[in-house]
């Protein structure tokens, strides 16, 4: 599978070419698992740009048999250009992007995604 398949490229990122660049070498990997033959059919993940965020999913097969795959939103990360600093956002049942109490921003967005990878809390992968 390549990497084409596993990203949605919104064109309305605000994000510098830099800064989308940044995102990409940083989740690029925590996308190995689509590369697994066990689970590619089970469980995917991906990201998306959207204004100044890069939202990180994972992606199920829909119930009925050729039905699409359903996304389920897991981390957001946020630039905010006025403070130059990256938010990290999980999401609760109701939906709603709150932000991630244990590190909720820093300069280094190499941090956030350490830190949602590794999550301490469970509050991104369960």
């Amino acid at each position: 599978m390549k990497r084409v398949e596993q990203v949605k490229s919104a064109s309305r990122s605000t994000l510098s070419t830099a800064q989308q660049e940044r995102a990409r070498a940083l989740l690029d990997p925590l996308l190995a698992i689509n590369d697994d033959p066990r689970l590619r059919g089970k469980l995917r993940y991906g990201y998306r740009f959207e204004g100044p965020a890069v939202v990180y999913f994972e992606s199920l097969p829909g119930l009925r048999k050729g039905a699409p795959w359903v996304e389920h939103d897991i981390a957001k990360f946020r630039y905010t250009k006025r403070t130059a600093l990256w938010s990290l956002y999980c999401q609760f049942s109701d939906l709603k992007w709150r932000s991630y109490e244990p590190l909720p921003v820093s300069d280094d967005l190499a941090e956030l995604v350490e830190e949602m990878r590794r999550d301490p809390t469970c509050i991104f992968f369960g």
